[in-house]
């Protein structure tokens, strides 16, 4: 069904026609766009809060926030960019928020990855400590360099995107993620040596 809808959108952006045809009535094309970018949004919820419970609750809010703002969007820049912002504008604010409430002991469930088909189980415990081991070191990153890192290489982003999302400055966005490499690096080092 929404290759059907996608293919009919022919020509440019198909996120900014999809917007289009939502704002010109057919609200009900507005799930292609969550459907879209579900995952991307789920995903960033769970690098700012670590919890699947409140990663889905961040990602419906994310995508309300974005529908009632939808007339806001001028196509400047991609639909990705600007639903990335209000993204990260929502979780900011929210983290903002439940600092006073987060336990000191931290909840911090996460989903595993599915296994490979023709994993053995050795190479299904290596692979799953590897992802373990890089969403740990990536969590201990400040925060100002976790969300330039995730943007980046978890999201695709560019940096002028990372800009338009954050509000950090182009060269600022280059130097986050510069040191977060470095640190990743260093923390991963005994991880790649074993």
């Amino acid at each position: 069904m929404i290759r059907q809808i996608l293919t009919k959108l022919s020509g440019g952006d198909e996120d900014a026609q999809i917007v289009s045809s939502v704002l010109n009535g057919n609200k009900g094309l507005y799930r292609v766009l969550v459907q879209k970018h579900q995952r991307h949004v789920y995903g960033m919820g769970l690098s700012f809060f670590h919890n699947p419970d409140d990663a889905a609750e961040f990602t419906q809010d994310v995508f309300l926030q974005s529908y009632r703002k939808l007339e806001q969007f001028e196509g400047k820049a991609r639909f990705s960019t600007w639903l990335y912002r209000i993204a990260w504008r929502t979780a900011v604010n929210r983290k903002g928020r439940m600092k006073e409430y987060q336990s000191l002991a931290g909840d911090e469930t996460e989903t595993d990855a599915p296994r490979g088909a023709y994993d053995t189980p050795e190479e299904a415990y290596v692979k799953e400590a590897a992802r373990a081991a890089v969403r740990e070191a990536v969590k201990e990153l400040p925060e100002k360099y976790r969300v330039c890192i995730d943007l980046y290489f978890f999201f695709g982003q560019s940096y002028q995107e990372i800009e338009l999302i954050t509000g950090f400055p182009v060269n600022t966005i280059k130097s986050h993620v510069f040191r977060a490499k470095k640190i990743l690096k260093e923390k991963l080092q005994d991880f790649i040596e074993r």
